[in-house]
């Protein structure tokens, strides 16, 4: 374990009380030639010392710790020695709870621990690609690594015509720093909205803590999906985790779907199981975003819907945490115009009319 140096490697703290999870960390990560693991620690006070002493690019760290949280130290981290911070949570309720409080305290990722189905093989390739974001951030000393915390509740939008919602659907794909992102759109929304369906990267379990907080913060209902919910205005649904979600219809209404069919993209939900199961529908409006995420998912789904006639967007770059998602759709050319987060939902009702 070495000081700082100049180096195109993620370097790497782990952070975690227990020596399993510590030693199937180094070996997992280690693995990778673009990581290197610059030391571990079994808490925050020993963490702090080889923050100092490493300055890594990355930090994984645990929630639930001896001494202090996690959380605790997360926020210490943001506010002395900024830099991305990926958490790594079991799949518990409480601890769903505390995942969603880490996403508003700026941390760049949180992943669930292998547990159950939820294997090492699923969480793997993800942490390591995240973290290799996370150190591009990092170097590139976006704001965005930080966290952002507003303090004022933005002003919701003027409601929409109840025909236009009845005959509208709006999509929307999002993944790292999705949490927080459809959060901020949602806060602008208006009171009365079209059906919304939403598929954001997140474990499962962790889903529900995710619906439950929009579900509060909301004047319309939010809630993770269920396998045949009906699709109506002033409804938006969740993708769970671990579940694709579809669009169907039944008569003259639509319902979502769910199946645990492969991955796609390393994603179970994946965006573009549901942007194509609605691009073969005749839907009298749609529009769709592809918002701040890794990888490309989405992207083709994006430009199924532009070519059945779907208002297409997504978020630019200066605004999302990774612009990985949006970047791809936007050079397939799937999306009309790049937005900016403050400006989301202004568009996407402007779309709908």
């Amino acid at each position: 374990m070495n000081p700082p140096t100049t180096s195109s490697k993620a370097r790497v703290l782990i952070v975690d009380d227990s020596p399993t999870m510590r030693s199937i960390l180094q070996k997992e990560l280690g693995s990778d030639a673009g990581i290197e693991i610059v030391g571990t620690a079994v808490d925050a006070y020993e963490a702090k010392d080889k923050i100092i002493q490493y300055d890594p690019d990355v930090i994984t760290l645990d929630i639930e710790m001896p001494r202090m949280d996690g959380l605790t130290f997360l926020k210490l981290i943001m506010e002395r020695r900024p830099r991305p911070v990926i958490i790594l949570s079991s799949l518990s309720t409480p601890a769903s709870d505390k995942a969603m409080e880490a996403h508003k305290l700026g941390a760049f990722e949180v992943f669930a621990k292998p547990c159950g189905e939820f294997s090492l093989a699923d969480l793997g390739p993800l942490l390591r690609q995240s973290i290799k974001e996370a150190k591009i951030k990092y170097t590139q000393k976006q704001p965005s690594a930080t966290p952002h915390i507003s303090t004022t509740t933005p002003a919701r939008l003027p409601s929409i015509n109840k025909n236009v919602c009845l005959k509208s659907i709006l999509l929307l794909g999002a993944s790292t720093g999705g949490t927080e992102a459809l959060k901020d759109v949602f806060l602008q929304l208006p009171e009365h909205i079209p059906p919304i369906l939403v598929v954001q990267h997140i474990p499962a379990h962790f889903s529900t803590a995710f619906a439950n907080r929009l579900n509060s913060l909301c004047p319309f209902e939010v809630k993770e999906a269920e396998d045949g919910d009906g699709v109506r205005p002033d409804r938006a649904l969740i993708a769970p985790g671990n579940f694709h979600m579809t669009l169907e219809p039944k008569g003259s209404q639509f319902v979502v779907r769910l199946n645990n069919g492969p991955k796609i993209w390393h994603q179970r939900p994946a965006v573009d199981i549901l942007f194509k199961s609605a691009a073969r529908l005749k839907i009298h409006t749609m529009v769709a975003a592809v918002l701040t995420g890794m990888g490309k998912d989405g992207a083709d789904g994006l430009l199924e819907l532009k070519h059945a006639g779907c208002r297409t967007f997504s978020q630019d770059e200066k605004s999302s945490v990774v612009y990985g998602m949006p970047r791809a759709a936007w050079e397939i050319g799937a999306s009309e115009k790049q937005v900016p987060l403050d400006l989301m939902a202004h568009t996407l009702m402007n779309a709908i009319g």
